[in-house]
């Protein structure tokens, strides 16, 4: 496979064309940022390191029935996926409350939610993803009614099965953040599933485990990182 011209380069990652119009190589980047781009750093083998996170994941996620654009791991921060047409939304799964909701609701960090709340927001960095309400999501022709209520049930699936994943870890799942796209007919789970996107806290002691280090100079985000892969990858093979 061959990879050629470059289609889209995103704070964390490049896609590449590839000789199969159906099949793209995703490129993991050794960038770190945060608040919207605001703060900005590198970390040799970051790349390597959620390209090998992400690669575990989906492929225990298509194990349990998830469909996901997941090919296969070409090198250490490139996997081949399959080329789909994104859907402008993120999708926010939140299980305790953190981040954003704790500052929308005065709750205090790390309570937990009785039933999971999933949260649409537009991707859009100019705007710097507000979130959506229900019926903005339709007026702006995101998705019809069906592909919402999928989008919906899907994460919340894609939560449980997570969660009870990360919890094998000793990892509490926090949040995170899902994107889908079209192939074809079908919605599929695209983008990644790492400390970049997920916030992940130790369940014994509490110790943030994800980007919130970096955002915040919690310590060390190599060896962080570097945790979260060791955990994940001995709990999949």
């Amino acid at each position: 496979m061959q990879k050629r011209k470059k289609l889209y380069e995103g704070k964390a990652k490049i896609l590449w064309a590839t000789d199969d119009p159906n099949l793209l190589i995703q490129e993991f980047k050794d960038s770190l940022t945060a608040f919207d781009g605001v703060k900005k750093s590198s970390m040799g083998g970051k790349g390597s390191i959620n390209c090998e996170i992400t690669s575990a994941l989906f492929k225990m996620l298509e194990s349990k029935g998830i469909d996901t654009h997941f090919v296969k791991k070409i090198a250490p921060s490139e996997q081949v996926v399959r080329h789909l047409k994104m859907i402008q939304l993120e999708v926010i799964v939140r299980n305790y409350v953190a981040g954003s909701l704790k500052k929308r609701t005065g709750l205090p960090e790390g309570k937990e939610i009785e039933r999971p709340i999933v949260e649409f927001y537009f991707k859009s960095d100019e705007l710097h993803d507000p979130l959506l309400a229900f019926d903005h999501i339709f007026m702006m022709g995101f998705v019809s009614m069906a592909e919402y209520n999928y989008l919906r049930k899907a994460a919340l699936k894609i939560n449980e099965i997570l969660g009870n994943f990360f919890s094998e870890c000793g990892l509490k799942l926090v949040d995170f953040k899902l994107e889908f796209g079209r192939h074809g007919t079908d919605i599929v789970l695209g983008d990644e599933i790492t400390p970049d996107t997920c916030r992940l806290w130790d369940e014994k002691t509490g110790e943030k485990l994800d980007k919130d280090v970096f955002r915040f100079d919690l310590g060390d985000v190599e060896s962080v990182y570097k945790e979260v892969m060791r955990r994940v990858t001995e709990i999949s093979v």
